[in-house]
């Protein structure tokens, strides 16, 4: 029964179905993998695919009842179902095609339990809803601690610019304050949030529409919520169906700079 699941439960679904798709990233790379194009300059490979049926059956196997939104698959499932799971099952593609080891695999449980997979890094971070931690193998689970002491903030560059002509975040590097207060660095993975919430980095800034329920970011942005960061949209509102884009910061000094820097592009 649904009200039977616990989140410590749902937490070790969410990391093992992350695990099981990192498995398979890990030893697919290096491969001349089949690509599936989708849009324009975005595709998918044989890894994405393969990773996303092992992360579907593990799913189905702990939750027969709940729904899954895939990155490669789409909709399964009740359409009318409580709980549902967004999977990615490789966030960086492009860098992962071209032999880049800067990836992520993302299980998130709809305003729940997720986890986020480091493939090449052997780091496991989740999250049951409330508090965050990262596993090693081997060693015990530690607590997300976020701080702002390494000044270092991801920023997403792809297109496209929704809020554009007014905000873009490739426009935050010319930013004369941001580049007296940070160093920007460019990560377009989940890695770039899991990393916020660990300490790793200061900040993360994007553009784009509601992100709370994107594959991409839903497993990201649980991670750090759970951590204490700060999470808003671009336009420093909470992010949902009405927000944009989205600002995560280590803490409230960090975001209110980013948020001035956004306000006063100039």
């Amino acid at each position: 029964m649904i009200n039977s699941y616990t989140s410590s439960g749902d937490a070790e679904v969410a990391i093992a179905g992350a695990r099981a798709g990192a498995d398979v990233v890990r030893s697919m790379y290096g491969q001349w993998l089949p690509r599936i194009d989708k849009a324009a300059g975005d595709f998918a490979t044989a890894a994405d695919v393969a990773a996303e049926e092992v992360i579907l059956d593990v799913i189905r196997a702990a939750r027969p009842g709940d729904a899954v939104l895939g990155e490669e698959g789409g909709h399964q499932g009740a359409a009318d179902a409580v709980r549902r799971w967004l999977v990615d099952p490789l966030c960086g593609t492009l860098n992962y095609a071209v032999g880049t080891m800067v990836v992520a695999v993302n299980v998130a449980l709809r305003d729940g339990a997720a986890a986020v997979a480091d493939p090449f890094g052997g780091e496991v971070f989740f999250t049951d809803g409330e508090t965050a931690w990262v596993r090693h193998d081997g060693d015990d689970d530690a607590l997300l601690t976020p701080t702002p002491a390494s000044r270092l903030v991801d920023v997403n560059l792809d297109p496209p610019f929704p809020s554009a002509p007014g905000f873009r975040a490739v426009d935050l590097l010319a930013h004369p304050e941001f580049v007296e207060r940070f160093r920007p660095r460019v990560v377009s993975t989940t890695l770039a949030l899991a990393w916020v919430a660990a300490g790793k980095r200061a900040a993360y800034v994007t553009d784009g529409g509601d992100l709370s329920g994107s594959v991409h970011f839903a497993a990201g942005i649980a991670l750090c919520r759970a951590a204490g960061c700060v999470v808003t949209g671009i336009d420093g509102a909470p992010i949902g169906e009405t927000g944009r884009g989205l600002v995560v910061a280590a803490d409230d000094e960090t975001h209110g700079l980013l948020m001035s820097m956004i306000r006063s592009p100039s």
